[in-house]
């Protein structure tokens, strides 16, 4: 007899389904809840009968819910924050079909829905440590560089995050370097978030439904980074009719467009953004910023399919590009091409199941265009993966999580390739692949009335395997290729190397009172892969590695505790949470070293650990005519790796002592609304030249032995911005304006210090000028970017 998986799956749910008594027949009444305006699913929305109100259920993540039926004709209620109470009279006529319930958002709890940032509970009365919500309505009332809406940036604003300086995406949580971080959209991760040299996301907003971090107690679902989780999740269309959204600003402008696909069971959303900072340099009569070439732009999709009443099928796609050349002296360029199919499948209101298929692609190349030393220098990498989860909650204390999660990993050879004529010698390094499989289950468990725990474990089992190559050394990597011996060869598919690890999950919340808790958590991590870089900043030519036989995974342990408040019925929210965090085979590129040009990267890098400990205060008005946070973070991160700093503990580049944001948004009337933002941060730490020495009848900056002693300037700035809403005349078009400031008060941050001879008392003396050289004085050079930087742009709806 043949035993298939579906035979196999029809039994478990059997096993795990709750029996009812022989002979007792149980109905069930079906349906989903959406807003009535953008049909957009609404997840958690309480639907009971009324009178009934302790057997109600809510709907689950797919919008769906499944409540038993007594006797009828009763009234079914159905509710959700920010929308009105709506009642339904059910009778035999219609409790056989699935209902579709269409809720309307009132204008109290449309302001609501844009304040208070998060449809969960309670930060009292959850699990979460370090957990953010973020929706899109939020985000657009931060202040923006170029009147550009940017996730990555706004999310810098909470306590517990750090940039590596002005104009950088990079993200640098609790310690973590940029790489540490999970960044997916829709599934599929990101190995590059950033466009137009980290002063961008890759994410246009206009596309997406929300964004949630996790930097605290990361949940076993999650796997593969040490620091934090960034989950972004691109909108579904609305079903009903087509809709679009978009802006056109200073230096890009972006259109999104929704609407139904073939019947209001499937959809469509499709986004484009572009920067023209490419046409406007033609424009100049300069030859050397007419021939330069700097643009950005992406593309993105999704398509949703509802197969039936309780199957979804939704596949999203995502291509960006940047590239800059200057002068016809040199090109740099990459891209993400990102994909995702997700089904999602409702058995009840206790059980769903989730299924994630993806692929992931990253490029990046150099061009150095000249005579005698030019080359093209390009190197790929890719992602594809697995992702399967199984929920079910057999009671309403207990909720079970379990999955798998596979994936593939392949690092294409770098490429470098000299040109015609060219002097440089072409180099090719060796592929890199891997096999990673996780499986992972958790348990949220409530066995007091005032206390809470999260459960879980996750465990990773990694392979480096062939097609590769991987080099015998007769001392330590790190003495170079002197050191090789030997070359051994693996064929496809071979092991090279294997690793696993056991990462174990704990969070409780106690609650102390009905509006103050106690939370402390603790997480286990590894990471397989990680970057090789000779900066701390997150830059687009970053190497990537994969674990090997000298390059072992990185270990992460993360204790916090915290104490949450909430006050005034729930419109403030304090929240101070404490962490300390311990990393183990952390890698540092050595003194001199180049992780760029070479095949055998372990002789180029050293191994050693990192700690970081903080605490961070977050106060939050959530509701009112304004709203906002003040946040701030007292932070240190150490890394201490033999044979760097003279074997003593240094610091990084992102740490900063102290971080301090505010932001603030009034609405002082319909039309009109203000937004506000300050930051003030420790200056970044760096190695300044301790000394000079000559070389070719040029001044060489020499630098000590320690690492990153010295630090910029503190950092500070403030931004501002006024939306003005053009009047509603009852049309489909709707229209605003957006003017911003970025450093409204011309705060001149540096950026960079170049340690140079000044030549006349002029720091833009050009030696090919002929003047006779009268003075030379040894100097510092300081370059900025932006000091009062205003821009404008015009957003629609239709």
């Amino acid at each position: 007899m043949k035993f298939s998986f579906c035979s196999l799956v029809f039994f478990l749910l059997q096993l795990l389904c709750p029996i009812e008594s022989i002979g007792q027949q149980v109905s069930l009444l079906q349906g989903m809840v959406k807003d009535s305006e953008t049909s957009e699913i609404l997840v958690g929305a309480a639907v009971y009968w009324q009178g009934e109100e302790n057997t109600g259920v809510v709907s689950v993540e797919d919008g769906t819910f499944l409540i038993r039926i007594g006797n009828l004709p009763k009234d079914l209620a159905v509710s959700y924050i920010g929308y009105e109470k709506k009642i339904i009279k059910i009778d035999q006529s219609n409790f056989q079909n699935k209902l579709e319930i269409l809720l309307q958002p009132t204008a109290q709890g449309l302001e609501e829905v844009v304040i208070e940032g998060e449809r969960e509970a309670s930060i009292t009365e959850s699990t979460d440590l370090g957990k953010s919500n973020l929706p899109i309505s939020t985000l657009e009332n931060i202040p923006s560089l170029f009147g550009e809406v940017d996730i990555l940036r706004s999310l810098q604003l909470l306590p517990g995050i750090q940039t590596a300086g002005e104009g950088t995406t990079g993200l640098f949580v609790r310690g973590g370097s940029s790489d540490q971080n999970l960044i997916q959209l829709d599934g599929a991760p990101v190995y590059n978030p950033s466009h137009f040299f980290g002063f961008f996301s890759v994410f246009n907003p206009d596309a997406l439904d929300g964004v949630e971090l996790y930097k605290g107690n990361i949940p076993a679902r999650f796997g593969g980074r040490l620091s934090s989780v960034v989950d972004v999740g691109m909108k579904e269309g609305n079903t009903e009719k087509v809709k679009g959204k978009g802006s056109i600003g200073t230096i890009s402008s972006k259109l999104a467009t929704e609407g139904p696909l073939f019947s209001n069971k499937s959809s469509f959303v499709v986004s484009g953004r572009r920067t023209y900072a490419d046409l406007f340099l033609k424009l100049s009569n300069n030859d050397d910023i007419s021939n330069n070439k700097l643009y950005f732009y992406d593309l993105a999709g999704k398509l949703m399919f509802r197969l039936s009443d309780s199957d979804k099928l939704t596949f999203s796609s995502y291509y960006g590009r940047d590239y800059l050349e200057v002068n016809g002296l040199f090109g740099f360029g990459w891209r993400n091409w990102l994909n995702s199919l997700v089904w999602k499948k409702t058995f009840n209101d206790k059980m769903y199941l989730d299924v994630n298929g993806y692929y992931s692609e990253y490029s990046y190349l150099i061009r150095i265009m000249d005579e005698e030393n030019g080359f093209r220098w390009s190197n790929l990498l890719s992602e594809g993966g697995l992702k399967g989860l199984f929920a079910f909650r057999p009671h309403k204390a207990l909720a079970l999580e379990m999955g798998i999660h596979s994936k593939y990993f392949h690092f294409f050879p770098v490429d470098m390739k000299a040109d015609p004529g060219s002097k440089v010698d072409p180099i090719t390094t060796h592929p890199g692949n891997a096999l990673q499989n996780d499986v992972f289950v958790s348990a949220e468990i409530d066995p007091l009335e005032k206390l809470k725990l999260e459960l879980g474990m996750r465990m990773s089992f990694y392979a480096q395997i062939g097609q590769g190559a991987e080099y015998v050394y007769d001392q330590e990597p790190s003495n170079g290729e002197d050191a090789i011996v030997d070359t051994l060869y693996y064929g496809r598919f071979d092991l090279m190397k294997g690793y696993r690890g056991l990462e174990p999950r704990l969070a409780l919340r106690y609650s102390i009172t009905d509006d103050l808790s106690f939370k402390a958590s603790f997480n286990r991590n590894y990471q397989y892969v990680q970057v090789a870089s000779n900066n701390s900043a997150g830059l687009p030519i970053d190497r990537w590695v994969l674990a090997s036989s000298y390059i072992h995974p990185i270990r992460g342990d993360h204790f916090s505790a915290g104490l949450y408040k909430t006050f005034d019925q729930r419109t403030w929210e304090l929240s101070l949470e404490g962490y300390y965090k311990d990393y183990k085979n952390i890698i540092d590129v050595k003194q001199g070293g180049d992780v760029l040009f070479t095949d055998n990267i372990e002789a180029e890098v050293l191994t050693g650990d990192a700690w970081s400990y903080g605490a961070e205060l977050l106060f939050k008005k959530k509701f009112g005519t304004t709203t906002g946070w003040f946040g701030y973070t007292y932070s240190r991160t150490f890394r201490q790796v033999p044979g760097i700093s003279e074997g003593d503990p240094y610091n990084p580049r992102y740490d900063r002592p102290h971080d301090l944001s505010l932001v603030l948004h009034h609405e002082f009337s319909e039309r009109l609304s203000g937004n506000l933002s300050f930051v003030y941060a420790t200056g970044q730490a760096v190695s300044f030249p301790v000394g000079a020495y000559s070389m070719d009848n040029q001044e060489i900056p020499y630098y000590g032995p320690k690492r990153n002693e010295d630090r910029f300037p503190n950092y500070h700035r403030m931004d501002a911005s006024i939306t003005l809403k053009n009047k509603d005349k009852g049309k489909s078009w709707r229209g605003s304006w957006d003017f911003s400031v970025y450093n409204l008060y011309g705060r001149k941050n540096p950026f960079s210090y170049q340690f140079t001879d000044i030549i006349n008392n002029n720091v833009k003396y050009d030696s090919s000028s002929g003047d006779p050289v009268y003075s030379r004085r040894p100097g510092v050079i300081m370059t900025y970017l932006f000091a009062f930087l205003p821009s404008v742009s015009y957003n629609f709806e239709f």
